[in-house]
This record gives structure tokens, C-alpha cells and sequence, in this order.
């Protein structure tokens, strides 16, 4: 049940939705306006771009589809299920995911697209980390679901079912951390351009960090 959810799924999540809210956010500012957090948008505008007979940009647009599933395909190699569970290889999915940035924003710099495919990989990587918790979804990279799920509640309220107010509160954590994470993200590049990306990292490297420290203590006891 939801209300067997241990803290650290919920500050986890606000952490990993800042990343990639960050991270999107930057994407938006600097890719030409597309988003890496998830691809709804770039696959429109794939179809636009093929529409319109812009071949070239419809290859960036593809790559950067296929990054994210490359990605995605990094983590369950690594983490072997999506159902979340501590214990699992999560400190080497979040350190590939850090290093993953930090070689974006190097290759970002330099101009080169490869940052932008990196930069869809590890967030290809991070949405894939976790699925469900004791039957909540838990989704950190977009919030499009999360929305959805929130309106799809309110309205069993409004037939007059009780509301899971545990699971309203996960929803609303992971949508703080996202646009936190996206005002974070826009005034960084605005001050640092791409640089800013070492932010996502480090705290991607620093949640690896705290999980394997974590992980020994709960071993030991």
C-alpha cells in the first residue's frame, strides 16, 4: 500500500524530479527548444520536421529518441527491474547518469551535438530507474502522468471516494521538484550557459552516494 512508502522514496524523488526538471529546463534554453526529460515534444516535432523536409533536424530529433532509450536500456542492464526496492544497483545507475551530464555539458561547450544525445540518455536512464512503490507510480523525469493522476483523484473525490492523501502528497513533491528544478536550471543558464549542468551532476553523484552509504548501514543492522 502507499502508506508503506519510506521517506526516502519521497525525498529521493524530489531530488531526482529537480534533476531532471533542471536538466529540461536547460535543454529548452539551449537545444533550440527541445525538451530531453521526456519526448512527447520531440517526436512532434519530428513529425514536423519530416513534414517540412527538414531531414537534418529530423536525424537530430531521431538520435535524440534513440539516446533516451539507449539510456533507458543502461539502467534496466543495471538495475535489472523496475519495480523499486532498496537494495537494488541505484548508486551505479545515478553515478552513469552523473558522469553521463557532466560529459554533456563538456561536449555542449565544445558545440557539439553529442551533448544533446548524452544529455537525453540520462534521462532516458533516470525515467527508467524507478516505475512503482507499492502501487504508486513514480515518475520524476516528466509530469504530464502525474497531472493526470491528480485530476483522475479529484474527481473520484467529487463521486465521493475517499482520497489517498499520502499519494496526493508524493504527486505534488515530485511537481515541486520538477519546476524547482526547471527555475533552477533556466536562471543558471542565463548565468553560466551550459556549466550549469554541473549542478544535475553533482546532485545526481551526491544521491549515489548517500544510497550506497545507506544501503551498507541497513546491511549492517
Amino acid at each position: 500500500m502507499i502508506n508503506q512508502l519510506p521517506r526516502w522514496v519521497e525525498i529521493g524523488g524530489f531530488c531526482l524530479a529537480l534533476i531532471a526538471g533542471s536538466v529540461n529546463a536547460i535543454a529548452l534554453l539551449g537545444f533550440n527548444h527541445q525538451g530531453v526529460s521526456h519526448l512527447s515534444g520531440s517526436s512532434s516535432l519530428l513529425g514536423v520536421e519530416l513534414a517540412q523536409g527538414e531531414l537534418g533536424s529530423a536525424l537530430h530529433l531521431l538520435l535524440i529518441l534513440l539516446s533516451f532509450v539507449v539510456g533507458a536500456a543502461v539502467s534496466g542492464c543495471v538495475i535489472g527491474n523496475q519495480s523499486l526496492k532498496l537494495g537494488r544497483r541505484y548508486g551505479v545507475a545515478l553515478l552513469t547518469e552523473s558522469l553521463a551530464l557532466l560529459l554533456a555539458m563538456l561536449m555542449l561547450e565544445r558545440g557539439s551535438d553529442l551533448g544533446h544525445f548524452l544529455a537525453s540518455a540520462a534521462c532516458g536512464l533516470q525515467n527508467a530507474m524507478t516505475s512503482t512503490y507499492s502501487g504508486a507510480v513514480v515518475r520524476t523525469t516528466h509530469v504530464t502522468g502525474l497531472f493526470t493522476d491528480l485530476g483522475i483523484m479529484l474527481g473520484l473525490k467529487l463521486r465521493g471516494q475517499p482520497a489517498d492523501r499520502r499519494r496526493i502528497l508524493l504527486y505534488l513533491i515530485l511537481i515541486g521538484g520538477f519546476i524547482g528544478g526547471g527555475l533552477l536550471g533556466a536562471l543558471g543558464y542565463q548565468e553560466w550557459g551550459y556549466r550549469c549542468l554541473l549542478g544535475p551532476s553533482a546532485l545526481a553523484a551526491l544521491l549515489a552516494l548517500v544510497y550506497l552509504a545507506y544501503r551498507r548501514r541497513q546491511q549492517r543492522a
